[in-house]
């Protein structure tokens, strides 16, 4: 968790920090629907993610739509709906901090540079945007009740999918947002023809210069963006250090926190020194820079999936496919030491998904539990991985009193599954049960719904 305070020194800084802080409350509080009825959850079991230990016999109740109380047989009063799960664990609903909700590749169509080419030149904004809602609620009915979603979404269609579903227009999970990343000349898109370049700016904020740097920053807070996300190296093309400080520095002066992509060392120590406040995927970071990392209070987001995780493509021949899936399991083992060593540092970790493709028979939440696999073979304990996805994605977010865990006070985001996670990861993989801010999204258990009629 970044440990950084963001002082103004005249009166008109303060009111636009508080401004800016009261903006970041509304959205988040705006997407959690108030219910006026009184909710008992009563479960077998409870994982508190804080002590780490499990509540037996649990009971959580809650009221316009924030949990009110929580312990072992608590007593419920009268009149109040009880919800009996059964013998299953509660947990508190998920977090993802790395989602590209309008991103959806077909592997086999090429790499990834094709696949942004193809999908920001055949649909538009909108189209992405409703797409957003069918792999949002995906995303929900596998448990994650909140994302943060960190750009690749055309013109401002995460921040549309954020309003609609703080709206309650559709379902989806609460959103954090970002729009455009703000990246180096080219962005994440292969080489293209001077006639065509135009339609990256469809997808990135190009800077160059600390000039437009701060101009960037200012227009992505006009869209609506609770976060900046900037893309610092990709295919050798780098922001320059002036460039990203000054990125940082006028983000925090407008209460906004930094999201580094960065994949080689010497980006990683670019943004680090920068002073963002997370880095994304950070696949070739050193010790020095992870060690850097943990002093700052940077905050790792390792964008990690096991073998299993990536969609493979049937083309080609079968010693091409078997040379396919060793190159992929040499960066499984290579993602799984960076996240050891990162650990052993003391570096803050929270979870991201970062997937942006479909599997056949998979739906998108389904895909991105699959990460919790990848954690734990790094050497994080069940209980870490849980706590990556639930306290440090809240703290990281900003919001640790609302979300992250099943405590009085916070959103009524809570999941259920059948098994023990704590010692079985995969137990995860199955969530029958799922509330977003006291509502009901999914209940797979048969329904035990009663009212309360004990008038002790």
């Amino acid at each position: 968790m970044t440990q950084t305070n963001y002082k103004s020194s005249s009166s008109n800084g303060l009111r636009s920090w508080l401004c800016a802080s009261l903006f970041l409350g509304l959205v988040i509080a705006c997407q959690t629907t108030a219910h006026a009825q009184s909710t008992a959850l009563r479960a077998a079991r409870m994982l508190d993610v804080v002590s780490g230990k499990i509540v037996t016999d649990a009971v959580v109740l809650i009221e316009n739509g924030r949990i009110s109380k929580v312990g072992s047989q608590l007593p419920i009063p009268p009149g109040v709906e009880v919800i009996d799960l059964g013998n299953v664990t509660l947990l508190p609903g998920l977090i993802d901090c790395h989602t590209h909700l309008l991103m959806d590749f077909d592997v086999d169509t090429g790499d990834e540079a094709i696949n942004t080419l193809l999908v920001v030149s055949r649909m538009s904004t909108a189209k992405r945007a409703l797409h957003g809602v069918m792999m949002g609620r995906e995303m929900l009915e596998a448990g994650f009740t909140t994302v943060r979603d960190v750009g690749n979404s055309g013109m401002n269609g995460d921040r549309a999918l954020r309003d609609a579903i703080a709206e309650g227009w559709v379902v989806g999970p609460r959103m954090i947002v970002t729009t455009r990343p703000l990246a180096p000349i080219g962005a994440q898109f292969g080489p293209l023809t001077p006639e065509t370049q135009k339609i990256i700016d469809q997808e990135y904020a190009v800077v160059s210069g600390v000039d437009e740097a701060r101009r960037a920053v200012r227009q992505a807070v006009y869209d609506g963006a609770s976060w900046i996300k900037i893309i610092v190296d990709q295919s050798g093309r780098t922001l320059s250090p002036e460039e990203m400080k000054t990125i940082v520095e006028e983000a925090h002066r407008m209460n906004r926190r930094v999201a580094a992509h960065a994949m080689e060392d010497a980006a990683v120590r670019m943004a680090v020194e920068a002073g963002v406040d997370s880095v994304e995927h950070a696949y070739d970071v050193s010790d020095e820079v992870l060690k850097l990392m943990a002093q700052k209070h940077i905050v790792l987001v390792p964008t990690d999936g096991p073998l299993e995780s990536y969609n493979m493509s049937d083309k080609g021949t079968p010693e091409q496919r078997e040379q396919r899936k060793k190159t992929l399991m040499s960066q499984v083992e290579k993602n799984r030491d960076r996240l050891s060593r990162a650990l052993k540092a003391g570096v803050q970790v929270a979870f991201g998904s970062d997937v942006y493709y479909h599997f056949p028979g998979m739906t998108r939440g389904q895909i991105c539990l699959l990460t919790f696999r990848a954690y734990v073979d790094s050497g994080m304990s069940p209980l870490e991985s849980i706590r990556a996805a639930t306290i440090n994605a809240a703290e990281l977010l900003r919001f640790p009193q609302l979300i992250g865990a099943i405590k009085p006070g916070a959103y009524a985001d809570i999941i259920a599954v059948p098994g023990d996670p704590l010692s079985d990861i995969k137990a995860l993989d199955n969530t029958v049960f799922v509330m977003r801010g006291g509502k009901v999204i999914k209940q797979v258990l048969p329904k035990q719904t009663s009212r309360n009629s004990n008038t002790k």
